[in-house]
């Protein structure tokens, strides 16, 4: 701001008006503004904003009144709020001010190995924990540690993990994200209390988009919404990317099913069918142009799969046991 207003060195360096200010302040900030993904844009602040989530939030609205926490484990799907809900409990907990002193939030862009455990975190957890809120809350006298994608850590790392937990019980509260909570060791997971978060519903993902929509003046049609949801099998972070990236394809345009169905990579039916068709038909030549169809296509392997799976279970038109048969195939083929 200091920079904007002092302008080049021949301009009187004399105070503007309060006017003038207040104009070059409003253009200084326009100019500083990035846009940011929407994700980011609209995480919950707050535990009530989670959505879907009763049982977590209930409990930890509870934690928060007493301003204690115990060690924590979020487990289940992607996008479902794991990291926004306990993102939002520590910025209630220490305010604005406290919050970057008293939060270490490890994701997996780091590294997380048992160097990482013994150095970064145990230096972390050993600090002690200072400081009051300027609004006069309490401020409770432990920090927190935020492990996301805990179950990426190697058994040595959790292990070392483990002891730091106990040393560091009077300072510090551990909270471990995971998508698998198999694949934490059970000393670990003993130590915390355990939540599972479930994937959204579908109303509750379309009532966010739609209220993402009013909010960025988009123009999306009633099918593209429902396609939305679909393809995101409850991420609520994946439907608000697909959003996004359909937004900035049309140009301002109204968003269609049609524009979803390219942004998410789906395999367009009429392709899946003549897929179909060619299997059904017992000839080589027709199974062989339509694979090569859809490898110049370069639709995703994963993706088709996944589809041909559903439309399998689904039809009519083979037995149980051809089901079975045709889905073991499928399951060999995603290996």
């Amino acid at each position: 701001m200091q920079a904007f207003l002092k302008g080049p060195s021949s301009i009187s360096t004399k105070p503007p008006a309060a006017k003038e200010r207040g104009a070059a302040g409003s253009s200084g900030e326009g100019k500083r503004l990035k846009p940011i993904p929407w994700v980011e844009k609209y995480r919950p602040k707050y535990v009530d904003e989670v959505a879907f989530q009763d049982e977590v939030v209930a409990v930890l609205k509870k934690s928060l009144e007493g301003a204690d926490l115990p060690n924590l484990l979020f487990y289940g799907p992607p996008g479902t709020g794991k990291t926004s809900t306990i993102l939002a409990a520590a910025r209630e907990l220490y305010g604005p001010e406290l919050f970057r002193q008293r939060v270490l939030e490890l994701n997996a862009s780091d590294e997380r190995g048992i160097q990482v455990i013994r150095e970064k975190v145990k230096a972390f957890a050993q600090l002690t924990a200072s400081g009051s809120r300027s609004d006069g809350k309490v401020c409770p006298p432990f920090k927190i540690v935020i492990l996301d994608e805990a179950d990426s850590m190697t058994s040595a790392a959790q292990a070392a993990l483990r002891r730091t937990m106990e040393k560091e019980s009077k300072t510090t509260r551990f909270c471990l994200i995971c998508n698998y909570i198999s694949r934490i060791i059970e000393p670990l997971t003993s130590r915390c209390s355990k939540f599972r978060f479930k994937p959204l519903s579908d109303k509750i993902q379309q009532q966010r988009l739609l209220d993402v929509s009013e909010k960025e003046q988009v123009k999306i049609s009633g099918e593209a919404v429902s396609y939305l949801v679909k393809m995101s099998e409850g991420d609520l972070r994946k439907a608000i990317t697909f959003l996004q990236s359909a937004t900035r394809l049309t140009g301002g345009k109204e968003v269609t099913e049609k524009i979803v169905t390219e942004i998410a990579g789906v395999v367009p039916k009429e392709i899946i069918d003549g897929l179909l068709s060619a299997c059904q038909s017992s000839s080589f030549e027709k199974l062989e142009m339509a694979a090569k169809n859809l490898i110049n296509e370069g639709y995703a392997v994963a993706q088709l799969l996944n589809q041909l799976h559903d439309i399998v279970v689904e039809s009519e038109d083979f037995t149980d046991k051809q089901k079975s048969a045709i889905v073991e195939k499928l399951a060999r083929g995603h290996l």
